[in-house]
């Protein structure tokens, strides 16, 4: 690549479009999504106008957790094809112009992975001290009160070593041991083999989660907990996860990473933090600078809370705390259930609240991360108890569902089984409400939600001042966002009304609007000094 053709700052702003292969496209018949589904289909996802894909994992595994359970960081798994398979991936979507970004999920392995069945052989092996492993106290009980994720005690009893391992997450899911340099140059090895198969950057798994506390110290109570005034699921949310993640020494394992990432050309990384109530002090130390991740995503946005003050609030406290960092936004993922139904009211258009959310995301300042078929309009699916595949779901049902809603497969053309899918049956049921919302339907609508997709992301591509600009929120009407965003000689104001009632809203004081941005299906108009907006209305307009 030519110096000039170079662009070692293309994540700053972009926008990032993930993928999960099991439900993107079968091409076997075997009612899974593979890689070579992934290649036939990346026209669909350039067509939307962004700049980089992100693969949720396609390695070898038992696929206890989905793929997020590795047992060989270097392999693909058959259910998804072959290497050859993923380098051809990789040349086509670089060949649309897109980056290519992987999930690494470096915190645990599978424990039928061949560094955690060596260590589990006893407590003097090679790889003995690659997991995190404890004695049980005198009465047997385990190590500490740190808790699973999916539920229980972090800790699970190995009855050959006669000690405890630690696992964030699912027994079968082992913790690695951060605190030995051996286990941190396994893993940037097993990182260096894809940025030489030409890989673009790395969406890092639960980023946060990486080392634990030495000295294996009991996380405290939640002050809610201890008050009674807690309503929480999962009992993970009660305690203060003080020792079990975020700890100071992970700083230093994202030096050596961002390190063997500079070796290379125009590659970058965005993690993903987990922490509960430190994630701003954890993203601005996790990005700040250049020496350890380009860019971070929480969960501040993926949750049930939307409105104008909610978004303002979490923009402008990363805009203050992670002033010399860098922000990945996303409104769903593969964790979450999808946000027109978090975010839709009773009898209300799920159409009208995707197209107002991507509207406000596309001129949010960050980069932005969209989950496949979010730009259908896809709504979270409900699966029947019978047909859930994750465990996590399994284990909280009925009070938490899981996430196997937000996973079903993709629905491409109406007309054929499975909504184009899949041949065969496929590994999650396709709700029907969805095969009316199939590409091929919405592709040359005019008023549909993949056409304001492209339309708004197609916005956000021509005026840089969207992606990179500052911003500066203006204060207003209750249910009214609207802030500036400005770069070079660009200025320009963007205002959107939450309400579902019509609002005027009347401009700053001194604010010319001289050029209103045509969105598509126009939902406000500029009057003098004021903008009368539709519910759920969008404006965007330059200002001198």
């Amino acid at each position: 690549m030519s110096e000039a053709a170079r662009n070692p700052d293309w994540w700053r702003g972009c926008v990032i479009y993930q993928v999960y292969p099991r439900s993107f496209q079968d091409t076997t018949g075997d009612g899974s999504g593979d890689l070579k589904g992934i290649t036939e289909r990346i026209g669909h996802i350039a067509s939307l106008g962004v700049e980089a894909i992100w693969l949720s994992p396609f390695f070898k595994s038992p696929m206890a957790d989905m793929g997020y359970d590795v047992s060989d960081y270097r392999a693909v798994d058959p259910m998804f094809g072959t290497m050859e398979d993923f380098d051809a991936l990789v040349a086509q979507a670089h060949k649309h112009g897109l980056k290519v970004i992987i999930d690494q999920v470096l915190s645990h392995s599978s424990d039928k992975h061949p560094w955690f069945m060596e260590s589990r052989a006893d407590r003097t092996n090679a790889k003995a001290d690659w997991y995190v492993w404890a004695d049980a106290k005198p009465d047997g009980t385990a190590p500490n009160n740190w808790l699973s994720v999916f539920g229980g005690s972090a800790w699970e009893w190995d009855s050959v070593r006669r000690q405890y391992y630690m696992h964030n997450f699912l027994a079968s899911q082992p913790d690695l041991n951060f605190h030995n340099g051996e286990v941190q140059d396994a893993l940037l090895d097993a990182v260096r083999f894809w940025l030489d198969r030409g890989v673009d950057g790395f969406r890092l798994d639960t980023v946060n989660y990486y080392v634990h506390d030495r000295w294996l110290r009991a996380n405290p109570p939640l002050a809610e907990a201890v008050a009674g005034t807690i309503t929480e699921t999962n009992p993970y949310l009660y305690q203060s996860h003080l020792f079990d993640k975020t700890q100071p020494e992970n700083l230093d394992f994202l030096k050596r990473f961002r390190s063997l990432l500079n070796q290379y050309e125009d590659r970058a990384s965005v993690g993903e933090v987990g922490d509960e109530s430190r994630s701003l002090q954890t993203v601005a130390a996790y990005t700040g600078g250049n020496e350890r991740l380009n860019m971070c995503y929480t969960f501040d946005l993926l949750g049930a809370q939307f409105s104008a003050a909610h978004i303002r609030g979490c923009v402008e406290a990363y805009e203050k705390h992670v002033a010399g960092g860098w922000v990945c936004w996303a409104f769903s993922n593969h964790d979450v259930v999808r946000h027109v139904s978090r975010w839709v009211r009773l009898g209300e258009d799920f159409d009208a609240i995707a197209k107002f959310a991507i509207t406000i995301l596309a001129c949010l300042r960050g980069s932005i991360c969209l989950y496949q078929g979010e730009e259908l309009g896809l709504t979270e699916a409900e699966i029947a108890f019978e047909d859930l595949r994750d465990p996590y779901g399994i284990r909280f049902w009925p009070g938490f569902k899981g996430r196997d809603g937000c996973r079903t497969p993709m629905v491409w053309e109406t007309d054929k089984p499975n909504a184009g899918f899949s041949g065969g049956k496929p590994w999650l049921p396709i709700p029907r409400e969805h095969v009316g919302r199939a590409a091929d339907v919405q592709w040359g609508e005019a008023t549909s939600v993949l056409s304001r997709y492209r339309a708004v992301l197609g916005l956000r591509k021509r005026h840089a001042s969207l992606g990179r600009g500052t911003i500066a929120f203006i204060d207003g009407a209750e249910d009214v966002l609207a802030f500036f965003r400005e770069a070079n000689a660009e200025k320009l104001i963007c205002v959107f009304n939450f309400s579902r009632e019509e609002v005027r809203w009347t401009l700053p004081s001194g604010t010319l609007v001289f050029d209103e941005i045509e969105l598509p299906e126009r939902s406000a108009k500029l009057e003098g000094l004021a903008i009368r907006l539709q519910p759920l209305g969008c404006f965007m307009g330059r200002v001198l």
